[in-house]
């Protein structure tokens, strides 16, 4: 009987509640917040980015985190390159559930260099 019990308490969500839904403005605000932080004032340098991209991808991911999107894969996206004045077009793609994922980018530039992060949260069923 006690199992029985047990099972019925069980609940599965499909989708969100409102307000736990992946929300792209406030993420964009901590994203934007990140890379002020990290990129002012700062020189392009090649040996470098590598471990700046690394390190700005997980504050942004630790960030969304903090928002609390439970049941939410997060997966961020930072690429960094030199400003020379020339164009930079970046696409992505992905198979997902446009009622409950969504994704954000914001982008930072200054006389040296470029970027651009990419934020993507998909709800886990």
């Amino acid at each position: 009987m006690a199992e029985t019990a047990n099972l019925s308490a069980q609940t599965y969500m499909i989708r969100p509640h409102f307000n736990q839904k992946f929300r792209p403005a406030v993420v964009k605000d901590n994203i934007r917040e990140v890379l002020t932080e990290e990129l002012s004032g700062k020189e392009y340098n090649s040996e470098d980015v590598t471990q700046l991209t690394r390190e700005l991808s997980d504050k942004i991911k630790g960030k969304i985190k903090d928002l609390q999107y439970d049941r939410y894969k997060v997966v961020v996206q930072v690429v960094i390159g030199e400003q020379r004045g020339e164009g930079v077009k970046m696409a992505s793609r992905c198979f997902w559930d446009c009622d409950t994922d969504n994704y954000v980018q914001d982008v930072f530039t200054n006389d040296s260099l470029f970027c651009v992060a990419a934020a993507f949260g998909a709800f886990y069923y």
